[in-house]
């Protein structure tokens, strides 16, 4: 089995509701145990500023799938829940992200691991060390480093409900 982390977001309709809608669709994937899901977040869009804030989470899971067959179950919940990709960095119902497999590498078409740029989002970095507060960022080092260095970047916990 190997353990990998999902981020998770979306700005449109409602997305908190979606967010949480999508960690139990994780659950209920063939292959997949979810072992830790964080609180939910509030964070600011980044890039393309104009749009609704955002809604983000990260689950951690155990799988026997590929990251390969894993990032197309991912896919799958995405496009079940609407998702279009109009342009980089738009407005979406959600997104789910492949953070980490185990500590591997991959560089191929449509698959980067780690996820690039997540070291620099604190929208990634706190709901990750939330529930993995050793987590190291494969040749980055430990996320908890890297989130002292988005300080910029507001995001806010949710309450519980």
């Amino acid at each position: 089995m190997h353990i990998a982390l999902i981020g998770l977001g979306g700005n449109l309709g409602d997305p908190e509701n979606s967010v949480r809608q999508a960690i139990a669709a994780l659950a209920e994937l063939t292959g997949v145990q979810l072992l830790a899901v964080s609180s939910l977040y509030r964070s600011a869009p980044l890039g393309h500023v104009g749009q609704p804030d955002f809604v983000n989470a990260v689950a951690r899971i155990s799988t026997g799938l590929s990251p390969q067959s894993l990032l197309a179950a991912l896919l799958a919940i995405e496009h079940r829940f609407g998702r279009e990709r109009s342009y980089p960095n738009a407005p979406r119902t959600l997104d789910l992200d492949l953070l980490l497999y185990d500590a591997q590498r991959i560089a191929e078409p449509g698959l980067a691991l780690p996820h690039p740029r997540m070291h620099e989002r604190a929208f990634v970095l706190a709901p990750l060390v939330e529930i993995a507060p050793d987590c190291v960022i494969p040749d980055l080092g430990p996320a908890a480093a890297w989130l002292d260095r988005c300080t910029d970047q507001s995001v806010t916990r949710l309450a519980a409900q």
